[in-house]
């Protein structure tokens, strides 16, 4: 908050008497001895002059300090993160050619440092997966702008994600979509994610812990739908819970060979694929691993 440095000069009851009433009346009063307004001579001293001088510039150099102090008094998200989120935005995602301005400004909104432990805080803002927990790893900022990104949202629309793992891709999207439905399997992941999202105030996120392989039926049908974990085939019931016109974006193939797909649902039992590249996710456990293979 900028504070008015203004320097207010005393009240005039400080002020010598005579000089008090000229003031009141908006006439100035001669102080070096000379004649006053009234054809008689000033009675303030110089030597009152000057103390009253020198505490006017000493209140008023004080009042500029405080406000010089507060106005550089950092905010409770560390200037070092904001500095480093900005960073991470321009040299990783703007630069790899991800321009659009409402995901540039998710990812520069989203504290990504929060959705990891305290003491690798500043890992998050690398170009580098980032363990979160035993065995998890909050992928690098560009995979999740990639993905995300592919959803082609305009910010009205509902999204189901499956994989909630931080909570991250979940609080980016909630600044692009109108509503965020999201499902993880792990319960002590689901539950801190919950937990995390709702401290930081993304309210239009709804955390279910269960097996993301059925999706979430009673808010269907979704306009876009993101896995963040890789199956190795399209589950066809969350392909039934596309809108038609709706676009899945999913990793699927095995481990270390997973094609990173756009699917685009035409009519009630056709689609459009694309491969866009090569990437490597957590593959997807559960009910999707006992599917009949192709």
């Amino acid at each position: 908050m900028q504070r008015d440095l203004t320097m207010k000069a005393p009240a005039t009851s400080h002020l010598n008497p005579e000089i008090a009433e000229n003031s009141a009346r908006g006439v100035s009063a001669e102080v070096d001895g000379g004649v006053g307004p009234r054809g008689r001579r000033g009675r303030f001293e110089p030597l009152r002059l000057a103390v009253l001088c020198a505490m006017m510039i000493a209140s008023g150099s004080l009042v500029m300090m405080a406000g010089a102090t507060e106005a550089q008094t950092p905010s409770k998200d560390s200037d070092v993160y904001f500095s480093l989120r900005r960073e991470m935005v321009e040299t990783q995602i703007r630069q790899r050619g991800i321009t659009e301005r409402d995901m540039l400004s998710a990812l520069e909104e989203v504290p990504r440092h929060r959705f990891v432990p305290e003491s690798v805080g500043r890992l998050a803002y690398e170009d580098a997966p980032v363990s979160f927990a035993p065995g998890q790893n909050l992928s690098q900022a560009y995979v999740s702008a990639r993905m995300i990104s592919l959803l082609n949202l305009d910010g009205d629309e509902t999204v189901l994600e499956i994989g909630t793992g931080s909570g991250y891709d979940a609080a980016l999207l909630s600044r692009l979509a109108d509503k965020v439905y999201t499902v993880e399997i792990d319960r002590e992941l689901g539950e801190n994610a919950r937990k995390k999202l709702g401290e930081l105030g993304y309210d239009n996120v709804e955390v279910r812990i269960g097996d993301g392989y059925r999706g979430w039926p009673e808010a269907a049908p979704f306009d876009a739908i993101l896995l963040t974990a890789a199956p190795q085939r399209v589950p066809e019931p969350l392909f039934q819970q596309l809108k038609i016109g709706g676009r899945m974006v999913i990793a699927v193939g095995y481990q270390l060979h997973q094609d990173l797909k756009v699917i685009t649902r035409t009519g009630k039992n056709s689609r459009e694929s694309k491969r866009v590249s090569l990437i490597s996710l957590t593959p997807m456990t559960g009910e999707v691993t006992r599917e009949p293979g192709d």
